[in-house]
């Protein structure tokens, strides 16, 4: 048996059945570093890089040691972003199903108090959450941590970026002195090394190897002189690769609009993602780039936190990247679960010493390329294979996903292959269509019905 074998870990039956029916079989190198000493209960600073499966090395954990007949709440798990805490949550649902009965809750700003207080009510085994929200319902008494076992920060050092230092101190002042505190964070700056000297109790190091294997994610470095705009060397290099799923990062808010409206007037199908976005914004943003009724997703780092995207063609740093883990961290978002991937950086003529730095952390030499042709300018942009509808119903009105796909397949309507992914919240659902048929499907959902009602539909 190998040692990276889950089944070399005494952990507990059914999550081991549940885990050979999900594909997973050998441990990545952060779960390997990590689960022995999480299962024996010892406090742990895990670090790698985003889609090392960090998740699952602390979720693993606190299923394993969870008591499912006690209704209160053993683990709490702290994540920077909603997005990201969604994604945790849907996840540790995963790790959970052969277990009956374990109720996993989402605490998170951007959407209403009183019906988390009315959940909290009913009782839960595991919360994720904001630590903004958390540190609300911990105030108003609304949510009790007296019988907590694990405490997780996930994503530690987006947490401190963002400003949450305070409220993860009103927090951990609330929660019980004996338990297992597990720090997981892409990077480990001396803020993270404090905190953790603070809150943990002789922490076992995972540290999990930050270096990409070009294998799987190809490195190109476009240089560009003061004649050509950042904004046309990005033009070229989308046109001449044609990602079909592409994030560009970038270093502020604005310019993730600026960027997204110019690239949108060539005529890409570009959206923009930064913390200024209402919560509703930021969920269709999302939810379009992840049905790929949108190509490209400008973002800020803080705002990418939390993607949930199976296949990223293609990552762009808009600027040489000036701390060298961020660049680490952006392009490990492609290239994932053996799929090749492209990362692509943006070369102005004063930005060859971070270039210089990120060689010297990486330990490898980079060749800086001369951009595409200017003559690709005139080809024209390419659209995205989707386009979304939006429907003003979801799961308080009882729609289902087969409700949404039977109303587009029946009589004279559209083929089952045109339907991409159908996304449903309390109140609306998308769904995503071929894009040459979304004026047929727009007309099939409105003159028909769903679960015997009218609901109003249309393109956004």
């Amino acid at each position: 048996m190998s040692k990276t074998d889950f089944s070399s870990l005494n952990l507990h039956p059914s999550l081991l059945h549940n885990l050979i029916s999900l594909g997973y079989k050998a441990m990545t190198p952060i779960q390997a570093k990590s689960l022995p000493h999480i299962l024996e209960g010892k406090d742990v600073i895990g670090q790698g890089k985003t889609g090392s499966g960090k998740t699952a090395a602390f979720g693993l954990g606190l299923l394993h040691q969870l008591d499912v007949t006690s209704f209160k709440v053993q683990s709490l798990v702290l994540c920077p972003t909603r997005e990201l805490a969604d994604q945790v949550a849907k996840e540790l649902r995963k790790l959970a199903r052969t277990i009956p009965n374990i109720k996993v809750l989402t605490l998170c700003g951007g959407v209403p108090f009183g019906p988390q207080v009315g959940s909290l009510e009913h009782g839960a085994h595991i919360i994720v959450g904001t630590p903004g929200r958390v540190e609300e319902h911990l105030r108003k008494q609304t949510l009790k941590l007296d019988s907590l076992r694990t405490l997780v920060l996930d994503e530690a050092d987006r947490m401190l970026d963002m400003g949450f230092e305070a409220s993860l101190d009103a927090i951990i002042e609330r929660v019980p002195a004996q338990r297992q505190t597990l720090l997981f964070s892409a990077t480990y700056p001396h803020q993270i090394q404090a905190i953790a000297r603070r809150i943990m109790v002789k922490p076992a190091m995972a540290q999990a190897d930050e270096k990409h294997d070009s294998d799987s994610i190809e490195q190109i470095f476009y240089k560009f002189d003061g004649t050509q705009s950042r904004l046309t060397a990005l033009r070229l290099v989308l046109l001449k690769y044609r990602p079909e799923s592409t994030v560009v990062f970038c270093n502020t808010k604005l310019e993730t609009v600026d960027i997204a409206n110019e690239l949108s007037k060539c005529g890409f199908g570009a959206i923009a993602l930064n913390g200024d976005m209402e919560q509703k914004d930021r969920d269709q943003t999302m939810i379009r780039f992840a049905n790929k009724s949108a190509s490209i997703l400008i973002a800020t780092d803080v705002a990418a936190r939390g993607l949930d995207i199976e296949a990223l063609d293609a990552v762009v740093n808009y600027h040489v990247p000036r701390d060298s883990e961020v660049h680490v961290h952006r392009i490990g978002r492609t290239g994932r679960a053996g799929s090749k991937g492209m990362a692509f950086t943006l070369c102005g003529e004063k930005e060859g010493h971070k270039v210089e730095m990120l060689e010297n952390y990486l330990e490898q030499r980079f060749e800086l390329a001369p951009l595409p042709p200017l003559s690709l300018l005139e080809d024209a942009a390419y659209k995205p294979l989707m386009a979304t509808l939006r429907i003003d119903a979801g799961k308080k009105q009882k729609i289902r996903p087969g409700d949404i796909l039977g109303a587009l397949t029946g009589e004279n309507g559209i083929a089952g292959k045109q339907v991409g992914k159908i996304h449903i919240a309390d109140n609306w659902a998308y769904v995503a269509v071929s894009l040459d048929v979304t004026q047929i499907a727009v007309n099939k959902l409105n003159e028909g019905k769903l679960k015997g009602r009218s609901f109003r539909v249309r393109l956004i």
